[in-house]
C-alpha cells in the first residue's frame, strides 16, 4: 500500500464515518445528511503527509522530527506507519537516556536501541540522540553509589594477624626489607578520627611489584580452614598493588580484589579509601604470610589503615553469638526469612544493593499503606530466647520513600501469646544503623516479627544481629566519607564512561545529539541548575554540575566530539526560552562560555511546550535571539496545549486556536531563522496525550487524536510551512 494513501486512511473514526455514510447513500433510496462536525473536518483529507510540506530546495538539510516511544515504534504497527509517512527523524522519549541504558553495575544495555536503529533504517528515518547529560532520568542509584561513603564493617571473628608491631610503630615481626622511600606509621592517618595508618612510599624509579613490599608476621593455620584477608588502602595519586603470599601453592593469585566482578593480577588505588579483600585456602604448611606489594608505580605514596588490616579464619569462633544465621544475606539467598500480607514481597536484592553499596540485602515491598500488622516478615530462631535476659537487635535499613516506619518485635510460636516490642523504627532514604534492646517476658519467644504495613514502597535491610547484651552487641561499624576532590574524580570518570560508550556504540546511526539538556536555572536564569539544598530530589535526579562545576558541559561536548563522528551535530537544549527571555539569554551566554573553553556547540534546541495563549511576541523575540547566535536552531520538543484543558473539555474554537498557534510557531521559525541555521522541528507528541501518560496527561496537544485522526492542528502545522 502506498504510504501516502495509508496516512490518509489514518483519519480513523472520522474518515470511517464518512465512508459508511457514502456506502449507505449508494445502497438506500433516501439521503443522509453528514453531521456538521464531520463535514467541517473533511478539508483535512486534502492535506498531504507532513514532510511533503518541507521545501527541500531551500532547506535540504531540514529534519521534520517526532518524539516516539521506542517500544511502540519497534512493533511496526500504526505508530510506525504514521511516523514513517510523515517525518524524517525521531527522538526517543526515554529509551536513550542514562536511566534507561545504564545498569546497576554501570554497564550499558542497548538491546532496544539497536532494534530501534534497525527499524528506523528500514523506514528511512534518522535518529536524534536524546540525551547525554541531564539532571533527570538518570540511574541516580548507580551514580550515588559511585560517590557513596565507604562502609567499614566490624569483624565478629578475632583477627589472626599479630598487629602489635604496627600498634607500637616498631614493625616487630613485619618484613620491611623492600621499603622503597620508606615504610612508617602515619599518626592520625587512618580512616577514623584519631587512628593511624601505615605509610608506604615508592621510589621515583620503582617499577616492579616487590620494590615496595610489606610482609606480615606468620599466621598460624587451622587445618582445613579458609582465611580471608581484608585491608583498606588509599594513595596520593592513582597507584597499583597486589597481595602475594608465602606458603601457598599459588603465591601470586589473581583475585577479584575490589568486588568488580573480575579477577585480576593487581588492583588500582586512588585518593579515597578502598577495600581490598580476598580469600585463600591452598596452603602448603601450617603457617603463611601475606605480602603487600606496591612497587608497580614510581613516586606513589600509599596509606593502609592499621586498625582494619585483618586475616580472618572464616570458620573461626565469633566474638559474640549472632542468633540470626542468615543476617547478612551474603550466601545469596534469604533462607529463613518468610512473611505475608497485602500482596507484599520479600526478595534478595541485586549484588551491590546491600549496605554500603556492596553485597546483598533483603528487600521487602509493600504495594500500599494499610494497618501496620497487615504486612510482616518473620525469622525463627534455632531455640527460644531466655526469659529475663537482655538482648540487642541491630541492623541497617533504608527506604525508597522515607514517610514510613517499621515495628520489630519478639513473638512466641502463637501470636496470641503476646509480644515484646523493640519500638518503632522511622525510615530514611540513606542507610541507617538501628540498635535496639529488648528483654523477653516469656521463655517462648522464638520469632522475630517485623511489621511494615503503615508504609508503601521498598525497604532494604542488611546485617541483622541479635545477641545477648551481656556477651556484647555488634561492634560499631562506621562510614568514611569521600572528599569533594574524590567525588569530582569519580563523577568525572562516570560521565566519561557513559558518554564515550553511548556515543561510540551508536555513532553508526546517530549523527546528532542533545548533548546537554536543561542546564539553566528557572529562578536564576543566568546560573546553572543545582540539586544542592534540595530536600525533595526525585529518585532519578543527579546533578553532574554539582560535582564537576560549570565546566561539566565543556567536558560533555568534548567527549561527544571525541567519540562521535567528525560531522555530528551537537546541541544544547532547554525549555521555557520563549516564556522567560532572560533564560534564553542565559543559555546563549552559557554556550559562549562553553566555546570559550574550547568545546564545540553546533546548535541550540528550544523546547516549546506551550499553550494557545502563549505570548506570540516573546516567541518571535526568542527566535530572533537564537538566530543571532549563528548556531543551528532546532525546535526540539513542540507541543501546544489548550491552557490545561483536557480532551473531553476542548471545543471547536479551542481546536481552531490550537491550529492557528501551530501555524504561527512554524511560520515564525521559517521567517526569523535563516535557512542555513534551520536544523528542524520535532513534534514532541504527535498524538493527543492519553490520560495515563506522564506527559501533559489527557491533554489534546497533538496533531492527531489518540485514534490517529487528523486534527485542525495538523492543517495549521502544514499551513505554517506553506506560508513561507
Amino acid at each position: 500500500m502506498n504510504m501516502k494513501y495509508l496516512n490518509k486512511i489514518l483519519l480513523g473514526a472520522v474518515t470511517l464515518s464518512v465512508m459508511v455514510s457514502c456506502v449507505d447513500d449508494s445502497l438506500l433510496d433516501y439521503k443522509v445528511e453528514k453531521p456538521e462536525s464531520i463535514a467541517q473536518l473533511e478539508y483535512l483529507n486534502d492535506y498531504d503527509v507532513l514532510k511533503s510540506y518541507v521545501d527541500r530546495s531551500t532547506d535540504p538539510d531540514f529534519k521534520l522530527g517526532a518524539g516516539v516511544s521506542v517500544g511502540d515504534f519497534n512493533k511496526q504497527g500504526l505508530a510506525y506507519s504514521q511516523i514513517v509517512s510523515n517525518f524524517d527523524e525521531m527522538t526517543a522519549g526515554w529509551e536513550m537516556k542514562h536511566g534507561a541504558v545504564v545498569q546497576s553495575d554501570g554497564s550499558l544495555d542497548l538491546t532496544s536501541i539497536e532494534k530501534f536503529a534497525a527499524t528506523a533504517q528500514e523506514g528511512g528515518l534518522s535518529i536524534f540522540g536524546h540525551t547525554l547529560c541531564w539532571h533527570a532520568n538518570q540511574n541516580a542509584t548507580y551514580l550515588n553509589g559511585v560517590i557513596a561513603p565507604l562502609a567499614v564493617e566490624p569483624q565478629v571473628i578475632a583477627n589472626s594477624l599479630d598487629q602489635s608491631g604496627l600498634e607500637d610503630g616498631s614493625f616487630n615481626g613485619w618484613g620491611t626489607d623492600n621499603s622503597g622511600e620508606g615504610i612508617t606509621i602515619e599518626t592520625g592517618g587512618g580512616m577514623a578520627a584519631g587512628t593511624d595508618a601505615i605509610k608506604l612510599v615508592a621510589s621515583s624509579a620503582s617499577s616492579e611489584a616487590t620494590e615496595l613490599q610489606l610482609t606480615t608476621p606468620d599466621v598460624t593455620l587451622v587445618e582445613g580452614h579458609a582465611y580471608k584477608i581484608i585491608l583498606y588502602i588509599k594513595s596520593d595519586q592513582v597507584g597499583e598493588g597486589r597481595l602475594s603470599f608465602q606458603g601457598l601453592s599459588n603465591n601470586t593469585p589473581s583475585k577479584d580484589w575490589m568486588g568488580t566482578g573480575a579477577a585480576t593480577e593487581t588492583f588500582v588505588t586512588q585518593k579515597y579509601w578502598k577495600k581490598v579483600e580476598c580469600q585463600v585456602n591452598d596452603f602448603e604448611a601450617g603457617t603463611f604470610k601475606v605480602n603487600l606489594d606496591l612497587g608497580y608505580q614510581p613516586g606513589v605514596t600509599y596509606y593502609v589503615d592499621v586498625d582494619n588490616f585483618f586475616v580472618i579464619d572464616t570458620q573461626g569462633e565469633a566474638s559474640f553469638v549472632n542468633l540470626i544465621n542468615n543476617g547478612d544475606f551474603e550466601a545469596g539467598n534469604i533462607n529463613g526469612w518468610g512473611g505475608w500480607g497485602n500482596s507484599s514481597t520479600r526478595t534478595l536484592s541485586a549484588d551491590g544493593e546491600g549496605y554500603g553499596g556492596s553485597g546483598y540485602c533483603i528487600k521487602v515491598y509493600n504495594p500500599s499503606a494499610v494497618n501496620f500488622w497487615e504486612v510482616q516478615s518473620a525469622y525463627t530462631f534455632d531455640a527460644p530466647l531466655e526469659e529475663g535476659e537482655e538482648y540487642v537487635l541491630s541492623f541497617y535499613i533504608r527506604h525508597d520513600n522515607p514517610n514510613g516506619d517499621i515495628r520489630p518485635e519478639l513473638q512466641s510460636s502463637s501470636w496470641q501469646d503476646g509480644a515484646d516490642g523493640f519500638g518503632t523504627v522511622y525510615l530514611n532514604n540513606d542507610w541507617t544503623k538501628v540498635e535496639l534492646p529488648v528483654t523477653p517476658t516469656s521463655g517462648e519467644r522464638i520469632n522475630l516479627i517485623i511489621s511494615y504495613g503503615s508504609m508503601a514502597g521498598t525497604v532494604y535491610m542488611d546485617n541483622f544481629v541479635l545477641a545477648k547484651a551481656s556477651g556484647g552487641s555488634s561492634e560499631e561499624g562506621f562510614v568514611v566519607e569521600k572528599s569533594d576532590e574524590a567525588k569530582k574524580e569519580l563523577v568525572d570518570a562516570a560521565l566519561t564512561d557513559w558518554i564515550s560508550q553511548m556515543v561510540t556504540n551508536t555513532k553508526d546511526y546517530v549523527k546528532a545529539w542533545d548533548v546537554v539538556n536543561e542546564p539553566m536555572d528557572d529562578g536564576s536564569p543566568y546560573d546553572l541548575k543545582s540539586g544542592i539544598g534540595k530536600t525533595d530530589l526525585a529518585a532519578d535526579e543527579f546533578y553532574w554540575q554539582d560535582y564537576l562545576g560549570k565546566d561539566y558541559a565543556v567536558m560533555a561536548f568534548n567527549l561527544a566530539a571525541q567519540y562521535g563522528n567528525s560531522d555530528d551535530k551537537l546541541f544544547i537544549n532547554d525549555y521555557n526560552l520563549e516564556y522567560n527571555l532572560d533564560k534564553c539569554k542565559g543559555l546563549i551566554a552559557y554556550v559562549e562560555y562553553i566555546e570559550s573553553k574550547g568545546a564545540r556547540v553546533d546548535g541550540i534546541g528550544t523546547q516549546m511546550h506551550i499553550n494557545v495563549s502563549s505570548d506570540k511576541d516573546k516567541i518571535s523575540q526568542m527566535f530572533e535571539l537564537l538566530a543571532a547566535t549563528g548556531k543551528l536552531i532546532k525546535i526540539s520538543e513542540l507541543d501546544i496545549g489548550i491552557d490545561g484543558k483536557k480532551t473531553s473539555e476542548a471545543t471547536d474554537e479551542d481546536y481552531q486556536a490550537q491550529a492557528e498557534m501551530y501555524k504561527y510557531v512554524v511560520q515564525k521559525y521559517f521567517e526569523l531563522i535563516p535557512a542555513a541555521q534551520r536544523y528542524g522541528i520535532t513534534a514532541w507528541s504527535p498524538l493527543d496525550s492519553p490520560a495515563s501518560s506522564s506527559w501533559r496527561a489527557g491533554e489534546p496537544i497533538g496533531l492527531w487524536t489518540e485514534g490517529y485522526s487528523r486534527k485542525p492542528a495538523y492543517g495549521g502545522f502544514a499551513d505554517g510551512f506553506e506560508s513561507n
